[in-house]
């Protein structure tokens, strides 16, 4: 695939934590298959691991409120030129009205997504197992868009447990510790009557792919990827 000039380009909401934005760039990358660089897609990308916490915010309750600087972020990214918006983190989808009102791009919401992409396998009814930080059920991250689609959430019983695996996979990277925790409550979730799994944490991300092929999964960080592709390659200059 090369030869092609995109006129619009995908600006990223990074640093949510530093490796999952890396990550979503890989998966951007296997969107295409290019001959050389130039067939590959561009990014604009703000790596800011100084956010506010989402977890702090949201489950601790002591942290500053990331969407001022998540909104700042998207606003440099649009003056940079950047036609739409990408954000790979999940939690951090709690604070979206503050980055889509600070622009006047979209925001590829990786949640929405997610959910559509899903509703196109499942009937009504039917349950989604989530992989994901207790912030994201406690905020209600994913609860508008399963309403409409007439889906079911599932949580895993234990979620300090989720989110001491969160918490050791930014400070360790990838354990064997947190693999574990993650294949046992995929387990639990499809036990329960999940129809598929979403891995709906970046850094669940980072060790989705070492989760038991026999489990149906969805990982949004793919999600993103494919609606960046298809954004980037649309003929249309205005999203």
């Amino acid at each position: 695939m090369t030869g092609f000039a995109p006129r619009r380009v995908v600006g990223i909401l990074g640093g949510m934590g530093p490796e999952a934005t890396i990550l979503l760039q890989q998966r951007v990358l296997a969107t295409v298959t290019a001959r050389d660089d130039s067939g590959h897609l561009p990014l604009l990308i703000d790596m800011n691991p100084q956010i506010p916490s989402r977890i702090a915010h949201l489950i601790d309750q002591t942290g500053e409120d990331p969407g001022p600087t998540l909104a700042a972020m998207a606003q440099r990214l649009e003056a940079a030129g950047a036609t739409a918006l990408g954000m790979p983190c999940n939690t951090a989808h709690h604070y979206a009205s503050a980055v889509t009102e600070a622009v006047t791009i979209p925001l590829l919401n990786m949640i929405d997504l997610s959910v559509a992409k899903a509703a196109c396998q499942l009937r009504p009814g039917q349950h989604i197992g989530f992989l994901a930080s207790p912030a994201v059920q406690s905020a209600g991250v994913f609860d508008g868009a399963l309403r409409r689609a007439g889906l079911q959430p599932l949580w895993p019983e234990n979620g300090d447990r989720m989110l001491c695996a969160i918490r050791e996979i930014k400070a360790q990277g990838p354990t064997a510790r947190a693999r574990q925790i993650l294949i046992d409550a995929a387990r639990e979730l499809t036990t329960k009557g999940a129809a598929i799994l979403f891995v709906a944490c970046s850094e669940f991300s980072l060790i989705a792919r070492d989760l038991p092929e026999d489990l149906p999964t969805l990982d949004t960080i793919d999600v993103l990827a494919e609606a960046i592709h298809d954004h980037t390659l649309s003929q249309e200059v205005n999203p």
